[in-house]
């Protein structure tokens, strides 16, 4: 067996960065941008109004009081996009909404509240009353304050998020160019397993681990390709297997472990390499990873990438969080593979028996500053509901006999979304 570690290192070595594509802009949520985006604009591309009120000039506003207010003619009106032909000159305003483009002459926008507009039962539309100074400048916003022409708006390697779409988007950008998404393939394996569309026979389980590893792949960003369910033997296991050749990464649960049925390693190992098979963890044992022969996109050869999870529901959901997760991400341009852990106290006791390490279906709270993770009671293999309970995995280290209630340990978060740390 090799450790949690050596497992990671021997994935992360075999995956790169996949190829950019273009995209649409909306869709490219999540991904990482595959070059800098250079703004051939300026936002806002004029000086424009930050408030409903007058474009006025400060000048004629200057001792300008309730008591004493300033009056001013009101030459015309303009509203958010269009742009008033008129020019503000000494003694007059123009009512203006957020948004609009400043007209030539003024230098200061008043609101509306420091106007006696809200007094006069019938405005006179020709005459508004200041009734404080304003300085120049004020509720202005200067063309390219937000964003200058000729600057790099967003650097290569950024992640999309929604405030990156609304930039682009404010660029008039319909499409730009990303690290696409990976494609992963996933089979399921084993006599026992019925798909979730057909009635459930004696003796048989409906298949689970598909949907909840096909969840996993695309909440994490890539696209799930879903292969169904192959038998115990060899011909349906390669028939299915080569179906997802043409993936990025091909991920099998269950026919991994000891069992006479358990085949997976061996057409493995017979149509490409294994690497690895046993990881020194609990849940999530016989895992297995090697590579098989495949083509990419053009039809040439390459080696696909392999993961065989185990066939319980929580090792597979488990392993794909430490493995397949950081693999995909890296796949996209990533830079944060890790999902961030705290340091929480233990509220009951958890034993360590076989020196594996162990991960520890949790509830964690916080409360008073501190963090606290509770078990989510019995922890089978098989429970999948366990990690529907849970919103993290306390790590019990191979080197331990377990961790007492009261006990400080380390926590990994398996309900952050983000790939920042905390």
């Amino acid at each position: 067996m090799i450790s949690v570690e050596e497992a990671l290192e021997k994935v992360l070595g075999y995956v790169d960065v996949l190829e950019a594509e273009e995209a649409p802009v909306l869709e490219a949520l999540g991904q990482v941008l595959a070059k800098d985006i250079v703004s051939d604009i300026d936002i806002p591309p004029l000086d424009n109004a930050a408030m409903d009120g007058y474009a006025i000039k400060a000048d004629d506003a200057r001792g300008a009081s309730e008591q004493s207010p300033r009056f001013l003619r009101v030459i015309d009106t303009v509203s958010a996009g269009t742009i008033s032909q008129r020019e503000v000159t000494p003694g007059a305003a123009i009512r203006i909404m957020t948004g609009a483009p400043v007209p030539g002459g003024a230098d200061s926008v008043i609101r509306f509240e420091d106007t006696d507009e809200a007094q006069r039962r019938s405005p006179d539309k020709d005459e508004i009353g200041i009734l404080c100074e304003v300085k120049p400048g004020l509720n202005i916003r200067r063309a390219g304050e937000d964003i200058a022409r000729g600057t790099v708006v967003l650097r290569k390697g950024t992640v999309l998020r929604p405030a990156e779409i609304g930039v682009l988007a404010s660029l008039g950008m319909s499409t730009v160019k990303v690290i696409r998404r990976p494609v992963v393939a996933i089979l399921a394996t084993g006599n026992e397993l019925v798909d979730i569309d057909r009635p459930l026979p004696a003796g048989k389980i409906y298949n689970s681990n598909t949907y909840s590893v096909a969840a996993l792949v695309r909440r994490y960003g890539g696209i799930p390709r879903i292969l169904g369910i192959a038998l115990d033997s060899e011909d349906s296991l390669l028939a299915k297997l080569r179906q997802g050749l043409d993936a990025d990464m091909l991920i099998t649960s269950g026919g991994v472990s000891a069992g006479d049925y358990d085949m997976v390693k061996d057409v493995l190992a017979s149509e490409g390499e294994i690497t690895f098979w046993t990881v020194r963890m609990k849940p999530g044992k016989p895992l297995a990873f090697g590579t098989l022969k495949g083509m990419d996109r053009e039809g040439s050869p390459r080696r696909i990438p392999h993961l065989g999870f185990p066939g319980n529901p929580v090792s597979s959901m488990v392993t794909f969080e430490l493995f397949a997760r950081p693999a995909m991400l890296k796949m996209m341009g990533k830079k944060n593979l890790t999902k961030p852990m705290v340091e929480a106290v233990l509220e009951e006791p958890v034993a360590n028996t076989d020196g594996r390490r162990v991960y520890v279906r949790a509830i964690v709270t916080r409360r008073d500053g501190q963090y606290y993770a509770s078990p989510t009671g019995p922890q089978g293999s098989g429970i999948l509901t366990s990690m529907s309970l849970a919103n993290g995995l306390v790590i019990v280290p191979e080197d331990t006999a377990g961790a007492k209630a009261g006990e400080k340990v380390k926590v990994l978060l398996l309900g952050w979304d983000d790939e920042d740390t905390i």
